[in-house]
């Protein structure tokens, strides 16, 4: 038996009964958010509290490191290890209580943040710490780094709000440790007390000097005139010395109000020298971005996603909160005109304010491609130093950037002299991790003669330990030493890590050459290299996130399952495992690889939802290309991939071929042979086509009018021809003459879905030339099937390549953006209630804000739907899948259409949409051009 199955069957045996080893897990494991990589042999996720003990008690038996893991956002590479990797986040999720009178909350440690802050507002408190990531971060994983995030300013550092832990040490003792109290009579804290006290000199000289020296283990605390706050001085120790059972965590009141300031500077560095009298105010948060930070904003998500901003090349954006809105409103007004600013904005409505703090909140994933467009890495991306000192540190910064030849998009908490920045380090070319290793020397001996500290939030983890000696004495690290030995003596706990720690360029997660044939899309955005595109997941896990209550829609299969294999990040994780070959060995063919992306919907949701623009459909298409070119494939590649063939096929006989399909012994007999679930109907084929009644239909129609070209999908065309002709009727009372193609054309998304990329570079190829035929320039292209036009706006690019396509492609339109463009004024929807389901390529691609509008000038009232509705094109009709894709319906859609009053409009654009909905409810859903045009 292999070990790690001996060690799963041992932390069976004592009652821990959520136990992984399967390649496909640990490979998904294998990384946390940082740039390292190391195998677990065993992940466990504790069910309860009390099987942490055993977790722990088996491995003091056998030897076995344990690390701690909670949502696995760590960036210094904190939250990997080469033994038992326990994650906390699955299960570990209650909130025992929350005590309003006393202003606390106890939680377990896999709480997400978010969760506690929705917990603790009905009582107007919050627990103040907001990291980045507060909607995936776990409370745990913040007490092991000591995460701070926006507004520690305002409300401290997790280290300051923790007012009680319960913990496990590394000797299997457990303490109840209670802030600010005289910590128990234990054999450790008696040891521990010891080891201060032969070092107060050097705990009074070298720690808690300022408030981000995060670096080392905090000792201040220890000190006997701190209270020996041995809570306190736990937080931030990344799980080498105790594991969190439950913690008791302070809660503050929340302000009556909040007002943002911008203020613009001409470069960063001015921002740096300007933070010291922003402080004067009393800020809850002073942030600092630049110019290349908005830029990337911009180009990723359009002009609109950023607001106006004062003049300048950077910026810190000034939080002020409090009870009295005429004295946060007087503050405010005194910081625009007291700190130097070139340019100033008092921002006082809320959603205007969101949507700049959200070009803050998302820069970590943001800043993982640099400004000229390289991989951008973690690694020296959290230091801090005295914000007196910060604008100097920054020029001396960007020097020693400009000598190393590196780039990086800066950010931070400046109002606590902490700078986040990830580096384009040359970790893929040869010499490449020399030059990594030189760079973090050379910057760790700058941060120190700063007076700083290596870490500001994040921890030293696997990035940073190693650099310790630079910053803290000889006598120092011999007391983090003793610590370690008091707390771990044999050195279970996350071994590596500030203590003994392996090299920083050990264990680093460098991209390497995937083993490919012939790459069937062309991945120009991460230079040809399909390599490139898989390690784009930082690991920020932002995929965790039900985003869909602001109209996300990634990742639809993780919030059925919670599994971090069906993650985008997991599969990314799998996928850069593949390049490795240690774990997942057979390449694209490897079963962990073809288990990892079997529940990916090809949504696509991630390539507009991810920070870093992980486009997981397009890897699944490439995998399966890879996997099964020239080869036998599934049934439903046959069946399910090639079906615009078989409708064309069976448009020359539709009644026929309809009413054969009905009798229940043929169609059960075709559902098995197509490969699809059982409990799946089978669409009725149209006895009309949309391209016969429109050739049918053509002398009626005058010809008058501006022309505009219809792009006729198959779905439109053979199974919702009412579409095309409702688009029709509102194209030509818009004031457009609607034609069409002279012969067929198809976007080939279903081959493209089934990785049948060869076929479908072919019909895209000759669907752009009859497109290109049909409109000469100017005209514009109109898709009516949401998914095809995606397909065109995107794959044909990736397929063909963009100056093959840009001359077509750029005059496609929706329906709606067209009708927008124009001026169009839609009819008088008034009182309509439209319950409204975008197709998620809709939302990943072309967005659905301008729809959204459309209908809003309408009058009509709009509850705009998150997520996916499931089916996904082939994905929800595939055996194997409906389950899944049964409980990715229910996250939003389901309940949405049960809880809709009779009248309201289902709105659903997309064919698989509407499918979804006649398969598992009586509700139909319509088409914008249904609705636009009456026949709703």
């Amino acid at each position: 038996m292999r070990e790690p199955d001996l060690l799963a069957s041992a932390l069976r045996d004592v009652g821990v009964t959520d136990v992984l080893v399967d390649e496909t897990t640990r490979a998904a494991y294998s990384s946390d958010a940082s740039l390292y990589r190391v195998v677990p042999m065993v992940v466990a996720r504790p069910r309860h509290v009390d099987e942490i003990d055993a977790v722990l008690d088996v491995c003091r038996r056998t030897g076995v490191p344990l690390t701690t893991r909670g949502a696995g956002t760590s960036i210094a590479g904190n939250a990997v290890g080469t033994g038992v990797v326990m994650d906390t986040s699955r299960h570990l999720q209650r909130i025992v209580s929350v005590d309003p009178d006393a202003r606390t909350a106890v939680v377990e440690p896999g709480v997400v943040q978010a969760v506690l802050q929705r917990a603790a507002a009905p009582h107007g408190l919050r627990f103040g710490p907001d990291p980045s990531t507060s909607t995936r971060c776990t409370v745990g994983g913040m007490i092991g780094n000591n995460a701070c995030g926006t507004r520690a300013l305002g409300y401290g550092r997790t280290s300051d709000n923790i007012a009680a832990l319960d913990v496990l040490t590394g000797t299997g003792e457990r303490l109840h440790l209670v802030s600010g109290a005289t910590p128990p009579d234990s054999a450790t804290v008696d040891a521990l007390r010891g080891v201060v006290g032969r070092g107060l000199a050097t705990v009074r000289t070298e720690f808690g000097r300022f408030v981000r020296q995060v670096s080392g283990y905090s000792l201040e605390h220890l000190l006997p005139e701190r209270g020996t706050d041995v809570a306190r001085m736990l937080v931030g120790s990344e799980g080498t010395l105790a594991i969190t059972r439950l913690a008791t965590v302070r809660l503050v009141a929340e302000p009556e109000h909040r007002v943002l300031v911008v203020l613009g500077y001409p470069e960063m560095p001015d921002a740096g020298d300007a933070t010291p009298s922003v402080l004067r105010f009393r800020p809850t948060a002073c942030e600092g971005i630049d110019a290349r930070i908005v830029d990337v904003v911009r180009t990723r998500f359009g002009d609109a996603a950023v607001p106006p901003l004062p003049g300048g090349a950077a910026w810190l954006f000034v939080e002020l909160a409090g009870d009295d809105p005429d004295e946060v409103l007087a503050r405010a007004d005194e910081v625009a005109r007291g700190c130097g600013a070139s340019d100033s904005a008092v921002v006082t409505d809320t959603a205007s304010a969101n949507r700049l703090w959200r070009i803050r909140a998302d820069g970590s994933g943001l800043s993982a491609r640099s400004p000229i467009g390289r991989p951008a890495h973690a690694g020296w991306e959290d230091t801090a130093v005295p914000p007196e000192r910060l604008g100097s540190y920054l020029r001396d910064f960007e020097a020693l950037m400009a000598d190393a030849g590196v780039t990086g998009l800066p950010y931070g908490h400046f109002g606590d002299g902490c700078l986040h920045i990830r580096l384009d380090f040359p970790l893929d070319r040869r010499g490449g991790v020399r030059e990594f290793r030189e760079f973090l020397h050379a910057a760790a001996t700058m941060v120190s003669a700063y007076g700083g500290s290596l870490s500001g939030e994040h921890g030293d983890g696997r990035a940073r330990s190693e650099l310790l000696p630079l910053m803290y004495s000889g006598g120092a690290l011999d007391l983090f030493a003793a610590v370690k030995n008091v707390f771990d003596p044999d050195g279970i706990l996350n071994p590596g890590v500030l203590v003994d720690p392996r090299p920083l360029d050990a264990d680093l997660r460098v991209p390497m050459a995937l083993p490919l044939r012939r790459s069937g899309f062309r991945f120009d955005e991460d230079g040809g290299d399909v390599t490139q595109a898989v390690h784009r997941c930082t690991g920020v896990g932002k995929c965790r996130v039900d985003t869909t209550a602001v109209g996300g829609v990634m990742c639809p299969s993780y919030l059925a399952t919670r599994e971090e294999k069906d993650s985008t990040r997991g599969r990314a994780r799998v996928l850069q495992e593949m390049a490795v070959g240690t774990v997942v060995t057979e390449g694209w063919r490897s079963p962990e690889v073809h288990d990892a992306l079997d529940l990916c919907l090809s949504c696509k949701g991630c390539a507009s939802d991810c920070p870093t623009g992980v486009d997981m459909a397009t890897y699944k298409s490439e995998m399966l290309h890879q996997s099964y070119r020239r080869r036998l494939r599934p049934a439903s590649h046959y069946a399910l991939g090639r079906l615009p063939q078989w409708a064309r096929l069976a448009s020359r006989a539709p009644g026929l071929v309809n009413a054969v399909l009905r009798f229940p012994p043929v169609r059960r007999a075709a559902l098995a042979a197509a490969g699809v679930d059982r409990r799946r109907t089978l669409p009725a084929f149209a006895t009309e086509t949309f391209r016969e009644w429109f050739a049918r239909t053509e002398s009626d129609r005058s010809a008058g009018g501006d022309p505009v070209v219809l792009f006729v999908d198959s779905f439109t065309d053979h199974f919702s021809p009412e579409v095309g002709i409702a688009t029709v009727q509102v194209l030509t009372a818009a004031g457009f003459a609607p034609r069409i193609t002279a012969r067929p054309v198809c976007c080939g998304l279903t081959w493209i879905t089934t990785g049948q990329l060869d076929a479908a570079r072919r019909i895209l190829r000759r669907t752009v030339d009859r497109l290109g035929n049909a409109a000469e320039p100017g005209v514009p292209i109109v898709g009516m099937e949401p998914s095809c036009t995606a397909t065109l706006r995107s794959d044909a690019a990736g397929l063909l390549g963009a100056p093959a396509t840009e001359a077509v492609v750029s005059r496609v339109r929706t329906l709606a953006e067209l009708l927008t463009e124009r001026g169009w004024a839609p009819p008088d929807l008034t009182g309509t209630t439209v319950v409204a389901q975008p197709h998620c390529h809709h939302h990943a691609v072309m967005g659905w804000d301008t729809d959204a509008g459309l209908l809003r000038a309408a009058g009509a009232e709009v509850t705009r739907l998150g997520g996916c509705c499931g089916l996904a094109g082939n994905f929800g009709v595939e055996k194997g899948h409906y389950d899944v894709s049964l409980a990715v319906a229910d996250q939003h859609l389901l309940p949405a259409v049960r809880t809709a009053d009779d009248s309201a409009v289902v709105l659903a654009d997309g064919y698989s949409c509407r499918t979804q909905l006649s398969d598992l409810t009586e509700r139909r859903g319509v088409h914008l051009a249904q609705l636009l045009a009456g026949n709703g």
